[in-house]
């Protein structure tokens, strides 16, 4: 477990032996969530900073907290205030229950570097341990998920909580690695060059999985070709082939194929065509109940499935099923995890008004996300879900796609297009969705049954009028656009 004197060397102090023995429960970032034993990171935020909760954190037994400037505690505490610049190798606390302050420079960069000395010391202590990180434009957490449950067959894996794929999240997660640990996956978003390499030297990974390049976050990247060499920055840090490093890439996607050439490690495909190592067929969606596939790896062919909602879903099968093969797993351990899985976390099917279907989907949102699920709307209305049957009524509501650059007009037409081909109404919320909305009667959709909103509320407001028996409703939009009000409103009647 991890200990004081590891979180004072950790970041950059000289080891304490006397605090050797003052283990720590958890590291922490919002005081409500402090217990006893916990270390308590005050970590400066948009809209608070940390500093002034460490002593709440305190109060609810927190053991220490990492400060990089003074704070105010209330009376009748004992605490030690610590710069790594005065601190000797021979000083010891006052007393066991101390709670103690730990000054550093920045306790972001402090934190950061103490889950990569972490990580290295586990690595040391657990030598059979390998760490699997996970990149992409759209599916890391899925993927991530997926691949967790599949290698936990075998081996006791930890994996990266929620979306914590960030410069806070990625080393909170490293900083759970206990000796016991086989796997880690861990996954690794980006908005901007460079961030994925920081968090490969902490996490030092060995198998890298690749989902897809698209435009997501292109107003901060400027151009597709960066957004290629941000997430191939995860395949540029493996180890080389001779060293046990793996690159598992998507076949489907030349961006991603091309980093084959970007590599040290050995490359394992997978797609949908037999020039993939590994490779799939024969995918059928059951709506509600998942999808089954083929999938081929080399001579072998095993029939799979995976309660995944959508075709699209059969690429994170896939990607699980090739790390599980560069794990040595075999094909019966794979196809148990794929069938156990449960990680469909940003998609959710919700019960709506007059015996209706809410697709929540509403996380995030770019192009390939917004026709994956208008997709998957199609495959629910075609009777393939339990229930469903040719008079189901389909709803398509769309909102802004943000962060999209230059492609944003582009991006939105194909949404819309897409949308008349499967919705019978196309509800439209936001400046930028009118694009989707002048599309989709472009391609044939009824203009009368086309409805541009400006807000959420509005949206609900023409949903109460189109609602009808068995309606299915996909709700679908970037995160900013707060779609999940609607939601929210569908499922709790204000829509009939």
């Amino acid at each position: 477990m991890l200990t004081l004197a590891d979180v004072i060397e950790g970041t950059g102090g000289p080891r304490i032996p006397a605090w050797e023995n003052r283990t720590l429960r958890e590291v922490v970032i919002d005081s409500r969530q402090a217990l006893r034993g916990d270390l308590f990171i005050a970590l400066r935020g948009e809209r608070a900073d940390g500093h002034d909760f460490v002593t709440d954190a305190f109060n609810r037994g927190a053991s220490a907290a990492l400060v990089d400037r003074p704070v105010e505690l209330l009376s009748g505490h004992t605490f030690i205030d610590v710069q790594h610049t005065e601190i000797k190798s021979d000083w010891a606390p006052v007393g066991d229950n101390t709670p103690v302050l730990i000054r550093v420079d920045n306790t972001l960069k402090a934190l950061q570097r103490l889950s990569g000395w972490w990580r290295r010391k586990i690595g040391a202590l657990a030598p059979r341990l390998r760490v699997i990180g996970v990149t992409g434009s759209v599916g890391k957490t899925t993927t991530k998920e997926v691949i967790a449950q599949v290698l936990n067959i075998r081996y006791r894996t930890l994996k990266s909580e929620g979306n914590y794929n960030n410069e806070i999240g990625v080393p909170l997660t490293l900083l759970k690695l206990n000796a016991e640990h086989e796997r880690a996956v861990i996954e690794m978003g980006m908005y901007q060059r460079g961030e994925i390499a920081a968090y490969c030297e902490w996490a030092q990974p060995h198998v890298g999985v690749v989902t897809m390049v698209a435009p997501v976050h292109l107003e901060r990247l400027g151009t597709i070709e960066n957004i290629q060499l941000a997430k191939a920055e995860l395949v540029q840090a493996l180890p080389s082939a001779a060293e046990g490093g793996v690159a598992v890439l998507n076949d489907d996607d030349e961006r991603v194929r091309a980093m084959a050439g970007m590599t040290r490690a050995r490359v394992v495909t997978y797609g949908l065509s037999p020039r993939a190592d590994v490779w799939a067929e024969q995918i059928e969606s059951r709506g509600l109940d998942g999808i089954t596939l083929t999938v081929h790896h080399g001579s072998q062919s095993r029939r799979a499935r995976a309660p995944l909602l959508g075709r699209h879903s059969a690429h994170t099968v896939l990607r699980a099923a090739a790390v599980g093969l560069v794990e040595e797993m075999n094909w019966d351990e794979i196809i148990e995890g794929l069938r156990q899985s449960s990680a469909q976390l940003r998609l959710t099917v919700l019960e709506g008004p007059h015996r209706s279907l809410v697709i929540d989907d509403t996380y995030n949102a770019s192009e390939e996300s917004a026709i994956a699920a208008l997709n998957l709307l199609a495959e629910i209305g075609n009777g393939a879900a339990a229930g469903a049957g040719s008079g189901m009524v389909r709803i398509a509501v769309l909102g802004d796609m943000l962060e999209l650059g230059d492609v944003e007009e582009q991006a939105h037409r194909n949404v819309g297009c897409r949308a008349a081909t499967i919705a019978r109404y196309v509800v439209c919320v936001g400046r930028r969705a009118r694009w989707i909305a002048e599309e989709a009667v472009q391609c044939g959709a009824d203009a009368n049954c086309v409805y541009t909103c400006d807000t959420n509320a509005e949206a609900l407001r023409v949903l109460a009028t189109l609602l009808r028996d068995r309606s299915v409703i996909l709700v679908k939009g970037s995160r900013g656009m707060k779609m999940e009000e609607i939601v929210a409103g569908l499922t709790a009647g204000n829509a009939t």
